[in-house]
């Protein structure tokens, strides 16, 4: 109960409960809402893992519950923003196949393996950090609309396009060399 209890812990779970209505933000066409609901679940994304080191409050529950909660975030608000038109679907599909084959790949190793060994890579990070920012620019430009903006979004949205796939064949990589490696030494 105590990792329950864990400042960080609540600041993810908190993130959690933002998500229905940041989706109905989108949803309702109310796009200032949206975003200030979303820099709300970044500046909490921030302040766990920071608070997790400061206040030696690292918990088992973070380490796994943390991440699923940004990509279930991440990948609803790129389904929700295709579904309103702002989000083409071959970047949805390419961004919610990715994260969606890699949770099932480390659920399925995680129940049939030793291997617990999931951190991000550099690759992952990156695309991490280009799909806040082109859903960030994409629901920015609905009402602040300058060309920096727009190009912003653009650029993220190719960004995002190219580290998801590269992410996404890295980890499959790992996987397979982790695999390979449990194979080797059981």
């Amino acid at each position: 109960m105590n990792d329950l209890r864990a400042t960080p812990n609540l600041l993810t779970f908190l993130r959690l409960f933002i998500a229905p209505f940041l989706v109905l933000g989108v949803l309702d066409r109310d796009y200032k809402l949206a975003f200030a609901l979303f820099v709300l679940a970044g500046i909490t994304d921030a302040m766990d893992g920071l608070l997790a080191r400061i206040l030696n409050q690292q918990t088992m529950l973070g380490q796994y519950l943390d991440p699923v909660v940004d990509k279930l975030l991440l990948s609803t608000l790129f389904l929700v923003l295709h579904h309103a038109g702002l989000i083409s679907l071959r970047v949805t599909v390419l961004v919610f196949a990715r994260d969606l084959g890699i949770l099932m790949v480390a659920a399925t190793l995680y129940a049939t393996t030793s291997i617990r060994n999931f951190k991000p890579t550099i690759f992952g990070k990156s695309n991490t950090v280009a799909q806040i920012v082109a859903v960030a620019a994409v629901i920015l430009s609905q009402f602040f609309a300058p060309v920096w903006v727009q190009l912003l979004r653009d650029w993220a949205l190719g960004a995002t396009v190219l580290l998801t796939l590269v992410s996404g064949m890295h980890y499959a990589w790992r996987a397979m060399r982790q695999i390979g490696s449990a194979g080797a030494t059981a």
